[in-house]
């Protein structure tokens, strides 16, 4: 959970809040296809669960003052991969920053398979 303090109160962003609102972003992006469960958590939630998690392949560290995200996704074929991980860091830092004030340090895109 990421806390901080404004001159109107505290807020607190939930780490399932940022992975669902970053998962939005980079699923709506062209030539992507979907995400990969990152991690024991998230494999063994997708294995028991058979619909689509926006949460899944995210992984946020960091704190209040910048985070830093990787991602794990897997894109269409014959697509230019460059140009897919480009538009996904650029979305990912303005949705990021537009939604919760927090700067994004760095986003890290991971292509982990390619499907017809």
């Amino acid at each position: 959970m990421i806390s901080y303090e404004t001159r109107l109160g505290k807020i607190h962003l939930s780490e399932n809040y940022l992975q669902k609102l970053i998962g939005e972003a980079v699923t709506s992006c062209f030539g992507v296809v979907g995400m990969v469960p990152s991690g024991g958590k998230q494999k063994l939630t997708s294995l028991l669960s058979k619909k689509e998690n926006l949460n899944r392949g995210i992984i946020i560290r960091g704190n209040a003052d910048n985070i830093n995200i990787e991602l794990h996704i897997i894109v269409s074929y014959g697509m230019n991969i460059n140009a897919i991980a480009q538009s996904i860091v650029h979305k990912v830092h303005y949705t990021v920053t537009e939604a919760t004030g927090i700067k994004v340090n760095k986003v890290t895109v991971k292509v982990d398979g390619i499907k017809d």
